[in-house]
């Protein structure tokens, strides 16, 4: 599946236009990323365990994106965003979405 998040891809003329496609997930932290965190902050420096859980929920959100645009025939996807909200205390929504299209093959 072809993705971009500019409204088109060079080179790949859009033949139909689909509509809006989306995927999304929900990650809570642990307690024990939580702790390690904490003392984190006190020292400064990047809290890898959240940037990884992070990444992964990008990549979830991307794959089922993916997956109901090709339900719908698509073969790409433009104007590709991501979006966060926070659900709960502790808990975050990542959302992508994109416009589902067929474009020429090469």
């Amino acid at each position: 599946m072809l993705m971009s998040t500019t409204p088109s891809i060079e080179g790949r003329p859009i033949v139909r236009t689909i509509g809006l496609v989306r995927g999304n997930t929900i990650r809570a932290r642990w307690i024990g990323r939580d702790v390690a965190a904490g003392l984190k902050q006190l020292i400064g420096g990047e809290i890898r365990s959240y940037t990884t859980m992070m990444s992964q929920a990008r990549e979830e959100a991307l794959s089922r994106m993916a997956v109901q645009a090709a339900r719908q025939q698509a073969n790409a996807v433009v104007s590709v965003r991501f979006t966060t909200s926070t659900i709960m205390g502790g808990a975050a929504e990542i959302l992508a979405y994109g416009t589902a299209v067929e474009v020429k093959s090469s």
